[in-house]
């Protein structure tokens, strides 16, 4: 039995490195932040069908912890603190999230299209 070695350029295999990493979404970020009680933006608008991260910044002087159910997501954010979430390629829909520490804080929503 004969056993065949390919090889394949270096650049070839960056090639598709770096076109795989985009293709996934890995670049796409959505920002959030929190303060004086509530998320800005209140509504996020984030991409369907691709993989992104949401960067919370937690700019009040209390921990909170971002949380969605929908996404089975949570973390803990301390003052000043800023954090990332990543998330999988979600269907077209709406996503809500809250601040699981205070429950006067008002919830928000991503949509994904």
């Amino acid at each position: 039995m004969r056993h065949f070695i390919f090889t394949v350029p270096a650049f070839v295999l960056l090639a598709i490195t770096i076109l795989g990493h985009n293709a996934l979404g890995a670049n796409s970020v959505v920002e959030l932040r929190y303060e004086n009680h509530r998320f800005a933006p209140q509504t996020l608008a984030v991409p369907a069908n691709r993989p992104f991260r949401i960067k919370v910044t937690n700019a009040s002087k209390e921990t909170i912890e971002f949380e969605s159910f929908k996404l089975d997501r949570e973390k803990v954010v301390g003052p000043g603190e800023i954090i990332f979430v990543n998330v999988p390629a979600l269907s077209p829909g709406s996503y809500d999230f809250y601040d699981d520490f205070h429950g006067n804080v008002p919830e928000g929503a991503m949509i994904a299209k």
